[in-house]
């Protein structure tokens, strides 16, 4: 795994690490502050497999909709490093995933996927990008699926969702979020699995006691807000059993619309985290 790493190191003191390996971030610390993802201990960083946490790619499918594999196939391949560099208040690094013949394999196009992560100060930005470079239309869905730390959950709110439906996978039935979303209370509401349709440019405002990020997305419609709950957890073998109290997903998605190309188009989406 060593040789896949990399480490990112802006003046100000904030850091990141990613993995070449499913063009995975890992870690991000912001200048001043402590660690504000979470990420298994008990992953297992062997090809062909995803790294539990972090911020996992989902590409070109989400979950199981689709034939392919769950999420994809971005998040278990090897990415290359095309560019990595520390400006004067910030840090760079860009990754990138083609088209070869085992993904071709199992779904025939020909594609360049990049990814983008900056850090400086107390921001983190993550940009997805895919260019069709085949002959033929190509469809796909996309996620950053972040996994966030916390240190109590019970104590945990997401603003912003207000009014918008959303998909309830675990009841599999569409419903209305008619105000904020607060995680207190009964562990058993803790098992969640929402897709919130047409949050675009909305900003999302995650907070526990003091401590609050902010969550920006441009180019994603969806966000997911996901949480294992501890019975799903314990059936978990990448993720400890007590993991679930640790973390909360939430991803910048495009889901509800999958995103088409045609030959030579691009796409960008991003997904940008703010420690206030």
């Amino acid at each position: 795994m060593t040789d896949d790493l990399i480490t990112l190191q802006s003046p100000d003191g904030a850091s990141a690490r990613l993995s070449l390996h499913g063009g995975h971030l890992l870690s991000w610390k912001p200048a001043g502050a402590s660690e504000q993802l979470y990420l298994s201990p008990r992953s297992e960083y062997v090809p062909g497999k995803a790294i539990r946490g972090g911020v996992p790619v989902c590409f070109p499918q989400f979950s199981d909709r689709g034939p392919l594999p769950k999420h994809g196939f971005a998040r278990t391949l090897p990415w290359e490093l095309v560019q990595q560099q520390q400006g004067k208040d910030d840090a760079l690094v860009v990754m990138r995933l083609r088209d070869s013949e085992q993904t071709r394999a199992i779904w025939p196009h020909a594609f360049e996927l990049e990814l983008s992560a900056r850090i400086g100060g107390r921001t983190l930005d993550i940009e997805l990008a895919c260019e069709n470079l085949g002959e033929a239309p190509l469809q796909f869905m996309a996620a950053l699926h972040t996994y966030l730390r916390v240190a109590d959950l019970d104590a945990v709110s997401v603003e912003g969702l207000a009014g918008l439906r959303y998909w309830d996978s675990i009841k599999q039935a569409e419903a209305l979020q008619r105000m904020d979303l607060l995680l207190t209370g009964e562990k058993g509401v803790l098992d969640l699995d929402r897709i919130y349709f047409g949050v675009k440019d909305r900003p999302l405002l995650v907070s526990e006691d003091r401590r609050q990020v902010a969550v920006r997305q441009q180019g994603f419609e969806d966000a997911v807000v996901w949480n294992p709950g501890p019975e799903r957890c314990a059936k978990l073998a990448d993720m400890p059993p007590e993991g679930w109290s640790e973390m909360l997903c939430v991803e910048a998605a495009c889901i509800g619309r999958p995103i088409e190309l045609q030959a030579g188009e691009s796409w960008v989406g991003r997904q940008s985290l703010e420690l206030l």
